[in-house]
Order: structure tokens, then sequence, then C-alpha cells
């Protein structure tokens, strides 16, 4: 936890918040801090800075909050997901929100079993949970949006033209002819298919809807190393 992310519910005053469960936890056993110190903060959807610990105990820390640094810009990405294991997907989430995808679409397959719609991990509450945790790793506040679509049809249909307009639009399909681009300099979607990949048919209708097929090379890599690997290819956070 590179910084506790403040919740509206976190906050007293506007400039007084406690912090209570995991992140007090991480305060005492990680930071070991103690009152009169300054620990990072951000506030979700707004800005960085620090709090000064004020009041300090098993139950909650009492932090005087003070937020003056914007977040880190966010990347000009959508990325279309096909729903991963639920068992990855909680890693998959937390990578996303690391690297600063802000427009996440997790969408159905043919090789997406119907129990992994079931996961409790796509609840609100664990959604918010493991989004966090991907931004207090980043020191990052801004919180991705999370849309879940179940049919791949309709949605590749009726909705994803609209989110192609003015972007750069890719599918990752091991076996195609066409390496993926790096350093984009634009907006850009990419789609990322289940483990095994999207079926012939789901990569022809993404190609119909305007999209790209590329490849990462030979070797055939899972959701959870093939997201950052592609996104870091698109968009090189360090330049």
């Amino acid at each position: 936890m590179n910084l506790a992310l403040l919740f509206d519910e976190d906050f007293v005053t506007a400039d007084r918040a406690v912090l209570t469960g995991r992140r007090l936890t991480h305060l005492h056993e990680v930071l070991k801090v103690a009152e009169g110190d300054l620990v990072p903060v951000g506030r979700v959807n707004g800005n960085i800075g620090s709090g000064r610990v004020l009041n300090l105990t098993a139950s909650r820390a009492d932090l005087r909050v003070e937020l003056m640094e914007t977040p880190p810009p966010p990347l000009p990405l959508t990325l279309i997901l096909a729903m991963p294991r639920p068992k990855m997907f909680r890693r998959v989430l937390q990578t996303c929100a690391t690297l600063g995808v802000k427009d996440l679409w997790l969408i159905n397959s043919y090789k997406v079993e119907k129990s992994f719609w079931q996961t409790p991990w796509l609840s609100e509450e664990h959604l918010r949970e493991n989004m966090t945790l991907g931004l207090e790793q980043a020191r990052d506040t801004l919180l991705p949006t999370v849309n879940i679509r179940k049919l791949f049809k309709p949605f590749v249909e009726d909705e994803l033209p609209a989110l192609l307009k003015g972007k750069r639009a890719l599918v990752a399909h091991p076996g195609t002819a066409t390496p993926c681009p790096s350093y984009l300099e634009q907006p850009a979607v990419l789609c990322v298919g289940p483990e095994g990949g999207f079926t012939h048919y789901e990569v022809d209708k993404l190609e119909e809807a305007g999209c790209e097929s590329v490849h990462l090379g030979a070797r055939i890599l899972r959701v959870e190393t093939a997201v950052p690997v592609l996104v870091s290819r698109l968009f090189d956070a360090c330049r």
C-alpha cells in the first residue's frame, strides 16, 4: 500500500479522515507509524497528499489530510476482456487498476464457462476492493469503471462500434500475421480473449466491428501475463 485511498465515508470534516480495518492494520504492522507521523493518502477520484496522524489506537487512526498533488494521468485505453477464471480475475483487476486502465469491459466468449459469472468477485463490493488495492499500489486515485456484458454478439454488434470511434482498435489473437504495435500516440481499444483465445467466429465479428488482429509472438501467454505485456507495449508509462 503506497498510499491509503480515502473514500467519502472516511471523512468526518473537510480535512479530517478516519482509517479503520485493512488500512489501519497496515499503519500499525507495516508502516509502524506513531502519532504525529505523516502517511501518504489520496481521495478517491481526487488529489494525492498526506495525512498527519493525530490520534492512533487499536481501532482507528485519525488523520488531518492535505491533498495538493494530482494523480497520474489515466491511460487512453478501453480494455475489453473476456471474463477470466475467478481465481485469476482478482489479480487481473488489480493489475489493470495499477497500470492506469480506467475503462474496463468484461464480456462473454464461447470459452468462458458459465460458472465464471457466478463468482462473488463481480459484486460491487469486491470490485471496489480489488481496484482499490491496485490504485494504492500505483499511488493513483482515479477509480476505474467496470462494465459487464454477458452476451457476446449483441455487445459486438450494438455497442462496440461506438466504442471504437476515433481509436486504434486491436484484438490480441495468437497466430495472426500482424505484430502488436508499440508506443501508440492515440487512444486505443484492446480486446483480450479467454484462456485459449477467442474463437474464429468471435475474431471475425470483432474484425467486422473494426478491430485489427495482432499478436505478441510465438509464445502463448496466460491472460494475467498477456494483459500487462500488451498494455505496457501499447503505452510506455516511462516516456
